[in-house]
């Protein structure tokens, strides 16, 4: 699929994000672009999670705005913020299936309440949200019967259930050990480069970060604001901040590409 990239398709201005008067990041402002990979990046704490809720509708900013395209999210009603996300996908760190449903219920669940489609042209749907992201046959299992990849790609099948323009992942590859982390990375690729989506992931992950990543931007806990923005490998070149490299050569001030 040919993404148009270049466009502005989020952006966020001046966002002050509190919990009542304690002022957790302040003077938040980049841009996403269409077909974007983009990262929130930082270390434990510093409100990349927190970010995203902000990003999803999940929790209002203290100041600044969330622009998608130019309309001002914020600005509007619950109903007209619910209709912007329905052409969102959002998988949260802990999968957040419905244990008690089968996975093929679970990715249903988007087409039921949001399409009028035929229930015989769901199903179809649903096996086929499933076999993208390789789980054929696994439609009539629970989500305990499954290892934590699994889940994870049980839960991607049901954010791209609707086709989104958007994708929100908050640490998709917490719990993964490296081969099924690698292969998630993948997946993530080809979201972007057949559905023509643009991602937004949470993550501290430096191997998924310099795979993947076209556009990020770094939060740091002690500063209470952003510290730069752009691509890591780009970062990792050319920034001069030593919180910013220390975050992106583990430490060891090296700035040759780490290997992962």
């Amino acid at each position: 699929m040919d993404i148009d990239t270049g466009k502005t398709v989020l952006e966020v201005e001046d966002l002050t994000m509190a919990y009542g008067d304690f002022i957790l990041q302040r003077e938040i402002s980049f841009t996403v672009n269409r077909g974007d990979i983009f990262f929130i990046m930082g270390g434990s704490g510093c409100g990349k999670s927190t970010l995203l809720r902000h990003l999803i509708g999940l929790k209002r900013p203290a100041k600044g705005r969330v622009l998608y395209g130019d309309v001002d999210f914020w600005a509007m009603n619950v109903d007209e913020r619910a209709h912007i996300m329905q052409h969102a996908g959002i998988l949260y760190q802990g999968s957040a299936l419905w244990s008690s449903m089968t996975l093929a219920e679970n990715v249903a669940l988007p087409l039921q309440h949001y399409s009028d489609l035929h229930p015989d042209l769901i199903r179809y749907l649903v096996r086929l949200k499933l076999a993208y992201v390789g789980l054929v046959g696994f439609e009539e299992f629970y989500p305990s019967e499954l290892s934590g990849g699994m889940r994870k790609r049980a839960a991607i099948a049901r954010a791209i259930a609707l086709d989104p323009e958007f994708l929100f992942f908050d640490e998709p590859s917490a719990g993964l050990d490296p081969v099924s982390a690698r292969r998630l990375d993948e997946l993530i690729l080809e979201l972007r480069d057949t559905l023509g989506a643009t991602l937004i992931i949470v993550s501290h992950e430096l191997a998924s970060i310099y795979s993947i990543a076209n556009n990020s931007v770094f939060l740091d806990s002690e500063a209470g604001t952003m510290l730069a923005v752009g691509d890591p490998k780009q970062l990792l070149k050319t920034s001069d901040d030593p919180t910013v490299i220390d975050f992106l050569t583990r430490g060891t001030g090296n700035r040759e590409m780490p290997c992962l």
